[in-house]
């Protein structure tokens, strides 16, 4: 064998080599709620697909982060039932069906679809009604600046404030007890919210690979020193965050 010869050799195994990494077990945990309001943001922008549609997106981008070498083992859905209750408009004072609007049929679809996917586990939280509506933010903007009047707001300018209940607590019980147990070598988490910080340092000193899928959304530069690694990879192409 000639020199050339082994050194093409030599970089062909050396490459083949760290590339040849163990495979792992991971869990994908999914907040949903940021989920849907970041992939409608970047790839539904026209509100066209429909909830069985981005479940399987949804799908395809958690498998991405398992990759074929490696083993899922369970994807992990944050979300709350979509709302549902009858009330009255405080403007038109028309009686408004939430479970008739295209929010709910999308959410139920979305929902639906995940629970025939194979290794998906759903977590339901509540939602809490607040009994309040408020003014959309771009409305209020135009009444401070005087660009509006308060008589002129609209019925489709105003929503009932309702808050999602148990979701944060979930992923944090479910992070800890993925990293206590051993049940899992990788823990990737889909969203955007700081507390979340708690339970990956207590993941990462379990020995737990931590990484952070924030959909191409800003990170808070101190988020960067409680995860292993940011990466964004969406249902059509891979888009890497350094």
């Amino acid at each position: 064998m000639d020199v050339l010869t082994l050194g093409h050799y030599y970089l062909f195994t050396m490459k083949k080599k760290e590339n040849s990494f163990p495979p792992v077990k991971i869990a994908v945990l999914i907040d949903g709620g940021f989920f849907i309001k970041r992939f409608n943001s970047l790839y539904n922008k026209d509100r066209k697909m429909s909830g069985s549609e981005v479940a399987n997106h949804l799908y395809t981008m958690a498998m991405k982060h398992v990759g074929n070498s490696n083993t899922l083992y369970r994807i992990f859905y944050y979300d709350c039932p979509p709302l549902s209750k009858k009330v009255h408009n405080p403007i038109s004072k028309r009686l408004q069906d939430f479970s008739t609007t295209p929010e709910y049929m999308f959410r139920m679809d979305m929902l639906e679809e995940l629970k025939r996917k194979r290794k998906v586990a759903l977590r339901i939280g509540t939602l809490k009604d607040n009994h309040n509506w408020q003014i959309y933010p771009g409305r209020v903007k135009e009444l401070l600046s005087g660009k509006k009047k308060l008589e002129d707001i609209t019925e489709n300018e105003i929503y009932l404030d309702v808050q999602q209940k148990g979701i944060d607590m979930k992923i944090g019980v479910d992070i800890a007890t993925l990293a206590l147990k051993g049940f899992v070598d990788t823990i990737v988490l889909f969203s955007g919210d700081s507390d979340f910080v708690p339970a990956a340092k207590l993941a990462r000193r379990e020995g737990i690979d931590f990484i952070l899928d924030p959909m191409q959304a800003n990170v808070e530069p101190q988020l960067f020193e409680h995860v292993d690694g940011i990466t964004s990879l969406g249902p059509f192409n891979a888009k890497k965050k350094k």
